[in-house]
């Protein structure tokens, strides 16, 4: 028998290995009545809940989800397992810089993937408005009830997926009719978006242990990083090899990983 009071619950996720399915777990025990805190780990994929009361509705929850939810150990929290205040006023206006810097990025990646006939450019600048749509929707489900917030994920998982299909049906297109990306193009967009998405990082990471938005924020900014190394990688390979392979490769790469966000967001309820 659990003893009452502020209690420290640790689940084991299985599949919880990207930031959209921390986003699923968010949104799934939003508004759970004595929830004060969530601490996810991506890497050991356990998703750490302070909470009052019994952790069998929490486990529900996540079961709902069909990410292999578990509950590992339950034991009484400690003060400091327990959240701070947030300041919402900064977090929104750090929220806001991310998202001017996303949607900035994403005209620039978007005309030069266009003018360089790069898919791996493409595909990034889809996915800085996917992730500048994220923190938009997070501006606005601020205050909101539980259901907004949901239908708020719904959207974006929506848009996702159209951004997700339109990236794979242009590297389709490409792999049809043909295409020579221009290496220089690639590495140097790529090195002025992964120059926007340090910066992101650099804020976001002041707020790393804060809320779990915030944190997943922080990794949506880390997973960027690692996206703009990719095209990058891509564009080196196309200048030594004279193959346009490695582009498409890292363009198909970047759709389907936010095609198979976008459905895992779609699940939720």
């Amino acid at each position: 028998m659990v003893a009452p009071g502020p209690m420290k619950s640790v689940f084991a996720v299985p599949r919880m290995d990207c930031p959209s399915e921390e986003r699923m777990i968010r949104m799934a025990l939003d508004g759970v009545v004595g929830i004060s805190d969530l601490r996810f780990d991506l890497g050991a994929r356990t998703v750490t809940v302070a909470h009052a009361g019994d952790p069998a509705p929490l486990l529900a929850k996540l079961e709902s989800l069909g990410l292999g939810a578990r509950l590992s150990r339950t034991e009484k929290a400690d003060p400091v397992d327990l959240a701070v205040p947030v300041d919402d006023a900064t977090e929104a206006r750090t929220l806001r810089v991310l998202l001017a810097i996303n949607a900035a990025m994403f005209i620039v990646e978007l005309v030069a993937g266009w003018l360089a006939q790069s898919s791996g450019l493409i595909a990034d600048s889809l996915d800085m408005l996917a992730d500048a749509t994220v923190y938009g929707l997070s501006l606005w489900a601020v205050g909101k009830a539980a259901a907004a917030k949901v239908r708020a994920a719904h959207v974006s998982g929506m848009f996702q997926g159209v951004l997700a299909v339109g990236v794979l049906a242009d590297v389709f297109r490409r792999v049809v009719a043909g295409s020579a990306p221009e290496a220089p193009a690639m590495v140097g967009i790529s090195l002025i978006a992964l120059a926007a998405n340090v910066s992101c990082l650099v804020l976001i990471s002041r707020h790393r242990h804060g809320g779990a938005h915030m944190r997943a924020s922080w990794i949506f900014s880390t997973n960027d990083v690692l996206a703009n190394f990719g095209v990058i990688v891509a564009g080196a390979l196309v200048a030594w090899t004279g193959s346009r392979i490695p582009d498409l490769v890292v363009g198909a790469a970047v759709g389907l990983l936010v095609l198979a966000g976008a459905v895992r967001i779609l699940r939720l309820r």
